[in-house]
């Protein structure tokens, strides 16, 4: 660690918090966190915009400058909830009086999605309400906002890209319905003296890998002390890349795309079918190793985890079918290259969509991507007394149980099936409130809802212990420019050791933006996805080590290992972090993935699929969405769980 000086407006200063190991033995983040101290001479009310704690940190400027991640107040409410702290329900719990049609339960893409369903399709006069327990909606659709010498930089924290569906496909009259009518964007265009650069849409296109402009970083892991750059390792073959010729030649082949080219493989048609359960029953790695001629070596030191089919680990410890899952919802491919599009704050923009479709008051202007983007959240018209929809946010579910009238709850699953309606219980401000609901549709995540619903039986109870998340942490990195890249002749890079994996400059689309163009002397933000992928460790395992990390590493910690791995690698070329890095921001996630296991998507030993259990039918007056319970992570898949289980509800519970 340096003594580099760390500027207040980009941090919260700490002490480090206590070990992984702690947290492993135990004791709750929330208990590891209660023990931190300021460092001296240094408070969060000298720190602009910040939030009250100092695991949190920065979280940028705008609406969602308390938002960013999984907050510390959110991580206790959570923990809190999951080690029994609202069970029983305090004496002084305040019942409200309300009773909805339906409550769902997590105000992320699927359960928007959710509530819009529920009201279109269950007819005028129904209520709904969506308990949120973030500052604002959208789960991992969110952004950061930075102001970077008077201007405005966005970028997201988690849910990134969408596919430009076919128009008469179900995605695609959805989004048409909520205002997303032109899904091809417009990006920015190259200005200025200076030669153009390839630049991707996205930060994980590496589009300069084909073109010559990127490059591979090679620091003490590979005995490089201080590190070195192979500039164009695909024109290169990986030549003077300081690892063996095996590795070399598995390497480029890897990285040009000959293996994939090469390798005669015929990839699944359709869910379910004999290929897609074969995949299933192997692991990501074994298929890598048979598909392309990759040595596990390969795999774990090079590949994982951003290899890992978009499920936060490493292909060891998956289900070979999760790297085709999302590739099943065949988008539209016109031969442009242009189906995979990103607006500037990530699928955030679908998120508001959603929300001005839900409650058009919400954001003024029209229903279209520009106003949006643009006109600020009205909150006070989100949870308005007698409207027909309703969100109501930081309110975490604490409880969710079938009951009569009479009672506050069932104490068995038998009891489901001769319930009137649903209790809710939710903490909000420091105290627990209850409502009824004649049905539910629980859309947050499989680690809470296990916790949550208190009459749930064995199977699906069961169902949900086969469901691993593992952490993801999006750090985005404010530059005042990228001259410095330039002039190493890159637009993106990867490295294989330290924070992170990779990075890339891209060209923005110009919805929201006042900048239509971009330079090397353009601000820009750098995401660098920090993934936790333990080769050879079981899934479950995986992911509690990666939580442990990510939970008890603080903000300070975080930023300085990021400043000395900018300047570890780009110092040479003329950067300097005190002068360049204008913010950053942390976004945790918790849970940010579901890794399937394989055996995951389809069952194995005779035994039905975890997800098939919580899907086929709702439980008493609840039913299931989120994306987990398809196993790929992608919005798509929130929305079509979201539309199954408002069918279902309106079919088998709600019967007019």
């Amino acid at each position: 660690m340096t003594d580099r000086e760390i500027t207040r407006r980009d941090f919260l200063g700490s002490t480090l918090l206590a070990s992984g190991a702690a947290l492993l033995e135990g004791l709750s983040p929330a208990q590891i966190l209660a023990t931190k101290h300021q460092t001296p001479g240094q408070t969060t009310a000298q720190v602009p915009g910040a939030t009250n704690d100092d695991w949190t940190g920065f979280g940028g400027v705008g609406e969602y400058r308390n938002s960013n991640g999984n907050t510390f107040a959110v991580l206790q409410a959570g923990h809190k909830m999951r080690d029994g702290g609202y069970s029983p329900l305090p004496t002084d719990t305040v019942d409200t009086g309300e009773l909805f049609d339906c409550v769902i339960v997590g105000g992320g893409i699927s359960g928007l999605a959710a509530a819009l369903f529920f009201l279109r399709q269950a007819g005028p006069g129904k209520t709904c309400l969506i308990l949120e327990n973030h500052p604002i909606f959208g789960g991992e659709a969110k952004l950061n906002a930075f102001d970077v010498d008077g201007k405005r930089l966005i970028a997201h924290q988690g849910s990134a890209i969408y596919l430009v569906p076919y128009p008469h496909s179900f995605i695609g009259r959805f989004y048409d319905s909520i205002g997303l009518q032109t899904p091809k964007l417009s990006y920015q265009k190259w200005s200025g003296g200076d030669a153009e650069m390839t630049l991707g849409r996205t930060p994980y296109d590496s589009a300069g890998l084909a073109t010559g402009q990127y490059g591979f970083w090679f620091g003490a892991k590979f005995g490089q002390k201080p590190g070195m750059w192979l500039i164009d390792p695909v024109g290169k073959q990986m030549s003077g890349a300081p690892v063996n010729e095996i590795t070399r030649r598995e390497l480029a082949r890897w990285f040009s795309g000959k293996a994939a080219e090469e390798a005669k493989f015929i990839p699944p048609r359709y869910e379910g079918d004999e290929t897609s359960r074969r995949l299933d029953a192997i692991t990501l790695e074994q298929h890598f190793i048979e598909r392309f001629g990759l040595s596990q070596e390969t795999i774990r030191t090079f590949l994982s985890p951003v290899e890992g089919g978009g499920s936060g680990l490493g292909p060891d410890a998956l289900s070979a079918y999760c790297d085709y899952a999302a590739d099943l919802l065949h988008p539209l491919d016109d031969g442009s290259g242009e189906a995979v599009q990103m607006f500037p704050g990530g699928n955030t923009t679908i998120a508001r969509l959603m929300v001005k479709a839900l409650i058009p008051a919400t954001i003024d202007g029209p229903s279209t991507v520009e106003a949006v983007s643009r006109n600020p959240v009205n909150f006070a018209a989100l949870d308005t007394p007698g409207a027909v929809a309703r969100v109501r946010l930081s309110a975490t579910v604490v409880e969710v149980r079938h009951a009569t009238d009479g009672t506050h709850g069932s104490h068995s699953a038998s009891d489901a099936e001769k319930s009137e309606y649903v209790s809710i219980a939710y903490a909000k401000d420091g105290k627990v409130f209850r409502l009824k609901a004649r049905s539910v549709v629980m859309a947050g995540g499989s680690w809470t809802t296990k916790h949550i619903i208190g009459d749930l039986p064995a199977a699906q109870r069961n169902a949900y212990a086969q469901f691993y998340r593992s952490p993801c942490m999006m750090a985005n990195v404010a530059l005042r420019n990228w001259r410095f890249l330039y002039k190493m002749g890159i637009s993106g890079c990867r490295w294989f050791e330290g924070t992170g994996n990779y990075m890339d400059v891209r060209r923005m689309a110009t919805v929201g933006l006042d900048d239509s163009t971009i330079n090397p002397d353009s601000p820009v933000v750098l995401s660098v996805k920090v993934l936790y992928g333990y080769p050879g460790m079981p899934t479950e395992d995986q992911g509690h080590r990666g939580r442990a990390e990510m939970l008890t590493t603080s903000f300070r910690e975080y930023e300085q290992r990021i400043r000395e791995q900018f300047m570890a690698m780009f110092a040479h070329a003329g950067f300097d972090d005190r002068r360049d890095i204008a913010g950053i921001v942390l976004n945790r996630w918790g849970h940010a993935y579901l890794s399937p296991q394989p055996g995951f998507f389809f069952g194995k030993n005779g035994q039905p699929a975890p997800r098939a259990i919580l899907r086929d039918a709702p439980f008493g007056r609840i039913a299931f969405a989120n994306t987990d319970l398809a196993g790929a992570m992608d919005h798509r898949y929130s929305i079509l769980e979201a539309q199954r289980a408002v069918g279902q509800l309106l079919d088998q519970v709600l019967i007019s």
